[in-house]
């Protein structure tokens, strides 16, 4: 078990990279559809959904995912420490279902750069940070 440390570091890793697409992304939706009437502006953005989304986001996501199922498969007794693992990963599963939401998003305002408002991108921006809450709750205090 010397390297599950290695592996949680990596998870570690891998989830800081994984939020910090979830924070981003939908700060750049503010700004394409604020800027929708600007088309050299909304170009350049629409790459940068993009790229964040495909070549960070989704390998970041991944790699949280099979770096947590890994230390669960090595470390199975997680499972039977009480709620908070169970909770942790009810809070994780929320986060895997808003990337997908924003998946969704980047390519519908891809498709019509007025999709939706800036105030509810700006809005839907707070989701990630609860559920980050709730992680590290969940990790840090295990309240259950």
């Amino acid at each position: 078990m010397a390297y599950y440390s290695w592996i949680l570091a990596f998870h570690v890793m891998s989830f800081i990279s994984w939020m910090a697409m979830l924070f981003y992304l939908p700060r750049l939706f503010v700004y394409h559809r604020e800027h929708a009437d600007n088309a050299g502006f909304v170009e350049v953005v629409k790459v940068q959904e993009y790229k964040l989304f495909r070549y960070i986001g989704v390998p970041a996501m991944w790699a949280t995912v099979l770096s947590g199922a890994t230390m669960l498969w090595l470390n199975p007794a997680l499972l039977q420490s009480g709620g908070w693992m169970h909770a942790k990963l009810f809070f994780a599963a929320l986060m895997i279902g808003y990337h997908i939401s924003l998946g969704v998003m980047r390519k519908r305002i891809a498709e019509n750069p007025h999709y939706k408002s800036g105030k509810f991108f700006r809005m839907y921006n707070e989701v990630p940070t609860l559920l980050m809450i709730g992680i590290v709750v969940m990790v840090v205090i295990r309240p259950f």
